[in-house]
């Protein structure tokens, strides 16, 4: 019988996608192998290959269409000597793309949904029985529709059982309850819900129409509000700066790219930049300072064997956290090449899920923007990121003299579930020691 292609989840945390573009139509003959759609995630754009053999026998999602969830059948496969006429009648013919919900609020700002923003992800370590549920610590995880559903029928989410993708509810579930379900009163000392953002409407109605133009969020703006608001809300920041001085990492990085191979055009084979001592500075330090590399869940502490540090990259739009994997292990010129590549590839929206997933530490640099002295928000899984500013020229006093050097202040911002202030305080110094005798990252 015809075989049906699902959406496939191209990284562990996905739930929704994109359909993109279809590079296949009906009636085309695929081999195993063969590039059949392109996919969006909430930051990439990847390729679906065919698994089976066989004719598209029907496109079921439209190229364009967005929050196609996973496991959702996309297309049809036919195999040998079946047909069209197969095919199941209830089989959802191809849809053109949902219009975006900002066009929607711009046209009839009334009619906006009131938590538009998406729910962020229960942590990993949330009890298995509340996931299914669809409530973690307080919250209630489900899709704006539902949400809107459920306020017009007087639903009480909390009461209902989600059977979307991990528990969340979704429109089914709604539909399905009684007008006016409650959920039973909460114990004593039960945690309570996180106040919801203001309405869209309520934020249109403060501004004069026609003076603004709404401009639909992407997947990746969705995502990166998501996961910022989770930070701000579920990890208690605390903040160390220290200042490093550069002199010595600026004469040994001119030295060592003077002495890069070069090709037949004279190109250097690698540039390094101060970035890539951070780098490699970091990852030294969280192994020097071990109980600092580790990741807080519910259940006990992640202690991370390596330092894979992220590294934001800014790109139109949003911005990714390409890793450098077991950072500690590699050369510099390692590091320049490997970050490079990352960062041209993260530009084009091209990296793997496993490329920008995970870490145990981020390093956030906008040294090259003027910036002196900023604090960053942590990114979960991490307990730490670090924020490096500019280089500048200060006075300083070496020795009983006061002489004008290089100076870069960094900050650390610190996830005080996982790391305590002294734990970080000596992170910090280790690195510190580490940018300042930069020949000890060589040993």
């Amino acid at each position: 019988m015809p075989t049906n292609i699902l959406m496939p989840a191209l990284s562990p945390t996905m739930e929704k996608g994109k359909l993109a573009k279809w590079l296949k139509k009906e009636g085309d003959t695929v081999k195993s192998g063969d590039i059949l759609a392109e996919i969006e995630t909430d930051k990439a754009t990847m390729e679906v290959e065919a698994v089976d053999e066989g004719i598209v026998g029907k496109i079921l999602i439209a190229e364009g269409t967005d929050e196609v969830a996973v496991n959702t059948p996309i297309a049809v496969l036919l195999g040998e000597g079946e047909q069209a006429s197969d095919i199941k009648a209830g089989a959802a013919p191809a849809s053109a793309a949902p219009k975006p919900a900002a066009a929607a609020l711009a046209a009839a700002p009334a009619k906006a949904e009131a938590a538009a923003a998406p729910a962020a992800k229960p942590q990993a370590a949330a009890p298995a029985a509340a996931k299914a549920n669809g409530h973690a610590g307080g919250r209630v995880f489900a899709s704006p529709l539902a949400r809107r559903i459920a306020k017009d029928k007087g639903i009480d989410l909390a009461a209902l059982q989600g059977s979307g993708p991990h528990g969340r509810i979704v429109l089914k579930d709604v539909e399905s309850a009684k007008p006016g379900t409650k959920a039973p009163a909460a114990a004593a000392g039960a945690p309570t819900q996180l106040a919801a953002p203001m309405a869209d409407e309520a934020i249109v109605k403060l501004f004069e129409p026609g003076s603004f133009e709404v401009v639909p969020h992407d997947g990746m703006r969705k995502v990166i509000a998501s996961r910022l608001m989770q930070a701000k809300q579920t990890i208690p920041h605390f903040y160390l700066s220290i200042s490093c001085d550069l002199e010595n990492l600026l004469g040994v990085r001119e030295r060592l790219n003077a002495h890069a191979p070069r090709d037949k055009e004279k190109n250097p084979a690698w540039k390094l930049s101060v970035n890539d001592f951070v780098i490699k500075a970091l990852a030294l330090a969280l192994q020097r300072v071990p109980d600092a590399n580790a990741t807080w869940t519910e259940g006990g502490m992640l202690k991370h064997k390596h330092s894979d540090v992220g590294v934001a990259v800014a790109i139109e739009g949003g911005l990714f956290t390409p890793i450098i994997r077991k950072a500690e292990t590699k050369t510099l010129s390692a590091i320049s090449l490997e970050m490079k590549d990352l960062a041209a590839r993260a530009r084009k929206r091209r990296l793997a899920p496993q490329e920008y997933q995970g870490g145990t530490t981020a390093v956030s640099n906008l040294g090259m923007y003027g910036i002196e002295n900023f604090s960053a928000v942590i990114n979960p899984p991490h307990a730490t990121i670090l924020a490096v500013g500019a280089g500048e020229k200060k006075p300083a006093v070496v020795g009983d003299k006061i002489e004008i050097r290089t100076q870069m202040m960094c900050t650390l911002s610190v996830d005080h579930r996982a790391v305590d202030g002294a734990l970080g305080a000596q992170l910090l110094q280790a690195f510190k020691v580490l940018i300042e005798e930069p020949a000890l990252m060589m040993a």
